[in-house]
């Protein structure tokens, strides 16, 4: 049996969910699930929870493993403020891993004061662009190997918020959060789009996603999004309802050869002017790579 690995990095909620719609809903999809007919990716998936919190992440294994079935599920560290970790992180799962064929870049930060990552990057920068650019370069081989494959990037609506400032790209002369936030989200999507072209005729796609509102811990340095989420949830997406457009995006049949597209509620969602700016794309993305010390052609 093909092992398709998948990298998610997602909360227990949605990875039970994400693992549940795979089997009964996109199992068709032989670019997601390795195997055609109703055989579960339960049982022909290895997935790898990439995660800072160890304690959650291997309880959020065991119940994955007790509710799908699959014991090929596992969790690793993995701290997206630290470049160290990310290097660290890569290295093991090349060593371990030959083929991947979904990565899920999700993990980020919101709203938080200003602070900065362990390499002295603003932490919104850091963690929702930076981390995930550098981790990405360094699977995108593996993920060439073992093309077809998805690189599916979350990025948020409050990119239309969002300007990528050169002259203050980590927030030093001045700082909002909110803003931080949306500039961040906007390099998600100038990211993708400018990976997209970079991957043309490679058998790998890019795609970005709005998740909506969801009620989780990226909440917990916002006073209203806490209110909202404790004293009018309906107004909030669940972990399980903000996922389904990242599994959409992850192996839906029709995204087969889609990729550089922002996609909302499954459907392809409308870019800022700021994110359709190709010569943004390409400085962010030179700038990002002097940044991280690397150099990805």
């Amino acid at each position: 049996m093909q092992m398709n690995t998948y990298i998610f990095g997602l909360s227990l909620r949605v990875c039970l969910w994400m693992m549940n719609t795979f089997t009964s809903r996109f199992i068709r999809n032989p670019t997601a699930a390795g195997r055609t007919g109703m055989s579960g990716v339960s049982q022909s998936a290895r997935v790898i929870l990439a995660c800072r919190d160890m304690v959650k992440a291997e309880t959020a294994v065991s119940e994955i493993r007790d509710t799908t079935g699959n014991q090929d599920v596992f969790a690793k560290k993995l701290d997206l403020a630290d470049t160290k970790s990310i290097r660290e992180f890569a290295e093991n799962f090349l060593k371990e891993e030959k083929e991947l064929h979904i990565l899920i870049n999700n993990a980020g930060v919101m709203l938080c004061p200003y602070s900065k990552t362990v390499d002295g990057f603003e932490m919104h920068l850091g963690v929702n662009h930076l981390g995930h650019f550098l981790l990405t370069f360094l699977l995108i081989e593996r993920l060439k190997q073992s093309a077809p494959a998805r690189i599916v990037n979350v990025s948020s609506m409050a990119h239309h918020g969002g300007k990528i400032r050169f002259h203050d790209l980590q927030g030093e002369k001045s700082y909002n959060r909110g803003l931080a936030y949306c500039h961040s989200k906007l390099a998600n999507i100038l990211f993708t789009r400018e990976l997209a072209k970079r991957l043309q005729g490679s058998g790998v796609t890019v795609n970005a996603l709005h998740p909506g509102t969801v009620s989780s811990e990226l909440a917990r340095h916002s006073s209203v999004l806490y209110f909202l989420s404790k004293i009018l949830p309906f107004f909030l997406k669940t972990p399980v309802e903000g996922a389904q457009t990242s599994v959409y995006c992850a192996v839906a049949e029709e995204l087969d050869t889609v990729s550089g597209k922002y996609f909302s509620d499954c459907k392809p969602a409308y870019i800022s002017p700021q994110g359709h700016n190709d010569e943004t794309a390409r400085q962010l993305w030179n700038v990002s790579c002097e940044l991280l010390g690397i150099h990805w052609d």
